[in-house]
């Protein structure tokens, strides 16, 4: 007598393979889907930065990373008159790092309601560039830094299925 016909050994196969990609799947996810990021992965935007926007200056400042931070600040101009100030702080959190941001109009009025700001999520990153998105899913943000005095973000939306990102401000650095 058999101990395993062949549909019992096929069965146990089958089990036996099944059984080998979950193991392998397991030995792969930290690799995989741990990449949570952390405030140094935007280390790099530190400094004092200065661009064109929208017929005016615009000038960036970031803080190095501490503890659980990383602060910044924007102001856009026109006709030598402030059109626009933005506050945008990293903040490090379990899932990996945040940006939240707050505009204030001249006068420093809020653009948002007072215990609101924009919120962006870290995708990934990768040597001088991180990825966010926003928290409704609609809007990606490249903070990209492609030389010693050359700062970029860039802005994406989704287009036929893809992501099509555009520079929003091109930074040179402040000596």
């Amino acid at each position: 007598m058999h101990l395993f016909t062949n549909s019992r050994f096929r069965a146990l196969r089958r089990l036996a393979s099944f059984s080998l990609v979950v193991f392998c799947s397991f030995l792969m996810a930290p690799t995989v889907f741990a990449q949570k990021g952390s405030l140094s992965d935007v280390a790099f935007m530190e400094g004092r930065w200065r661009g064109t926007f929208n017929g005016g200056p615009i000038d960036a400042a970031w803080a190095a990373p501490e503890g659980d931070n990383l602060p910044g600040f924007m102001r856009m101009m026109k006709d030598n008159k402030v059109t626009m100030y933005e506050m945008l702080i990293f903040e490090q959190t379990e899932q990996g790092p945040i940006v939240l941001v707050k505009h204030f109009k001249p006068g420093l009025i809020g653009s948002e309601e007072k215990d609101q700001s924009d919120r962006y999520s870290f995708i990934e990153a990768k040597k001088n560039q991180a990825l966010f998105e926003k928290s409704d899913g609609q809007v990606r943000i490249i903070y990209e830094k492609r030389s010693d005095n050359q700062l970029v973000i860039q802005r994406g939306k989704k287009e036929g299925g893809k992501w099509a990102f555009v520079d929003l401000f091109v930074f040179n650095r402040v000596k």
